[in-house]
């Protein structure tokens, strides 16, 4: 099974080019913010529940940070194949797949929720970065399934031909903006 793996992924910089590292910095600044908005002043009723929120935010922005070149998903992914072939189901994997996207959906409501009640009586401060966080984690989602005809369309490119900005990279940048955009509300909210 490992030698399948390997075979289909290796443990190499998963996106070499300079959107792929600006995307690595998008998600450390990102992490910055969050960093610094956990700090922030916080009315007493909600202070420990949004320093929670900041502080969940802070290490998925790390994680994301790390995986967006060593690319763990597709090891993931590529075992997934390797399991398929090896049991004789590769065939039916649409089915397999879908049922995942289905999961991967109805846990992401419950993330939603979760977050949701968490900032209940925050939600002023806390509606743009927890709507970034949606952004994130459909995005995280939506490469993990894989999908061939979706991976086709984060391929695309636009904006100036210079810059060829893909759309897998406007995308993946939409979250943290919005993160970034809630953390400096924060800021400004709290006097910091």
């Amino acid at each position: 099974m490992l030698d399948c793996v390997f075979a289909r992924w290796q443990p190499t910089i998963g996106d070499p080019t300079w959107q792929g590292w600006a995307t690595v910095l998008v998600y450390l600044a990102t992490a910055a913010l969050a960093f610094r908005a956990g700090r922030a002043s916080f009315p007493p009723a909600t202070r420990a529940r949004e320093r929670a929120f900041w502080g969940l935010t802070l290490l998925l922005l790390l994680a994301l940070a790390v995986n967006k070149q060593l690319d763990l998903q597709s090891a993931v992914t590529a075992a997934g194949r390797c399991l398929a072939l090896a049991q004789g189901w590769y065939g039916q994997r649409r089915l397999l797949q879908l049922g995942f996207l289905i999961v991967l959906a109805l846990l992401a409501a419950v993330f939603l929720a979760v977050l949701l009640r968490m900032l209940r009586g925050s939600w002023s401060r806390s509606a743009l970065p927890v709507i970034g966080m949606v952004f994130v984690c459909t995005f995280v989602l939506m490469r993990a399934v894989g999908f061939h005809h979706i991976d086709r369309l984060l391929g695309l490119t636009m904006g100036l031909p210079v810059l060829s900005l893909r759309a897998n990279t406007a995308l993946e940048w939409s979250g943290p903006a919005l993160i970034s955009l809630g953390a400096v509300r924060i800021f400004r909210l709290s006097g910091r």
